[in-house]
């Protein structure tokens, strides 16, 4: 069976691995068929983004977390990757009664068991089951795809992988719904409706901002949603590619000079994601967010310090979301969302690669790059 692996930063090989197994009455055996790269995967495929990385980690210069969460070595080689896909169930344990062989799933990223407190409570990314370790120690992440330091999952670009707590884990794709339409449902999707639906309920009409940046296809994704729940949303990037999708999903594309260059704030906004994954663009979103607003930052911010207006925060009350995605608790509703409103999520996606090309394909500098064969029964 074949895995795809980071072996270098930059490089990636297809190894050889033994087929998985199930090890529970409650494990499923899934083939993706589509896998999407995530924002986050920009790390291990830019050698020179991964040795600065390193190089921060080690100096210190990064938040304690990171070493807590991915080891003194981020993405130790060889790393397994991929952690967005739809696949097809290929065998289940005889305790698996929420989905069978031959169905078509989304597999969060996050890997939970759905019946601990923080699950019971939605919070399936901090789950305390699978993040206790054999030593009964816990990490702080248990995720596929991101190296041994995140648990022992591997990663979604691969022949076959193993699903345990399949009938939590596993969400079944909604009947007449494109898989390619949800191929980063496992994160940047779900990750972007998280974002915005959710804040846009508590404000109808609401003028919303996406600071484009890093965070490629989660502020794309993010613009779009909005658009469709009906919001007027302004989109800033500096990147032309990105603010041609943008307006092709009905946003006001307005570039801005460089990546890490932002304008005075003007208008304000009631909800500003910030996708930016930059100090200043973290500070830009807040101040471009209008009082009593909402200002919700998916994207990640590794540094010591960000440097906040906390002041700017307080006296404008301004409410700051932050945290992680759990794609376990919310796929079924933002299946079913994108499903009722057709929403077109695959205009995000700017190259689709053969499966058998992922080594090469994975490297490639593009928005979205998605990975595709045909599922069993289409073959």
């Amino acid at each position: 069976m074949r895995e795809l692996n980071m072996v270098s930063p930059g490089k990636f090989q297809w190894l050889d691995r033994p087929p998985p197994t199930l090890v529970s009455d409650t494990d499923a055996i899934v083939r993706p068929f589509i896998v999407g790269r995530c924002d986050g995967d920009q790390m291990p495929t830019s050698r020179t983004l991964l040795r600065a990385l390193r190089f921060a980690q080690k100096a210190r210069l990064l938040d304690p977390i990171l070493r807590e969460g991915f080891g003194p070595k981020p993405y130790t080689e060889p790393c397994a990757i991929g952690h967005e896909c739809v696949a097809e169930v290929t065998a289940i344990g005889t305790g698996v009664t929420e989905a069978a062989v031959g169905d078509l799933v989304v597999v969060p990223y996050p890997v939970s068991c759905g019946q601990c407190d923080t699950c019971q409570r939605g919070l399936t990314s901090k789950c305390t089951t699978t993040r206790t370790d054999e030593s009964g120690r816990q990490r702080t992440v248990s995720w596929y795809g991101h190296g041994p330091a995140t648990g022992p999952y591997g990663g979604m670009a691969s022949d076959l992988f193993r699903v345990p707590y399949a009938n939590h884990m596993l969400t079944a794709v909604p009947d007449g719904l494109d898989p390619m339409r949800i191929a980063a449902a496992s994160d940047n999707l779900s990750e972007a409706w998280r974002a915005t639906v959710p804040h846009l309920r508590q404000r109808p009409g609401a003028r919303v901002l996406v600071v484009g940046g890093l965070a490629r296809a989660v502020g794309l994704y993010a613009a779009g949603i909005a658009v469709t729940h009906g919001s007027q949303v302004d989109y800033l990037d500096s990147d032309p590619e990105r603010l041609l999708i943008a307006k092709s999903l009905g946003a006001n594309a307005i570039k801005r000079p460089h990546l890490v260059t932002f304008p005075r704030p003007r208008p304000l906004y009631d909800v500003v994601v910030d996708a930016s994954n930059l100090p200043a663009g973290i500070v830009h979103a807040i101040r471009a967010t209008a009082p009593g607003g909402a200002c919700v930052t998916p994207s990640y911010h590794f540094g010591l310090r960000t440097g906040l207006p906390m002041m700017y925060m307080t006296l404008n009350d301004i409410n700051l979301y932050v945290g992680l995605n759990h794609p376990a608790h919310s796929l079924p509703e933002v299946l079913a969302w994108v499903n009722r409103h057709d929403f077109p999520a695959e205009k995000v996606t700017t190259h689709v690669a053969s499966w058998d090309d992922a080594p090469s394909a994975y490297a490639t500098r593009t928005t979205k790059l998605v990975l595709y064969r045909p599922p069993l029964n289409a073959e």
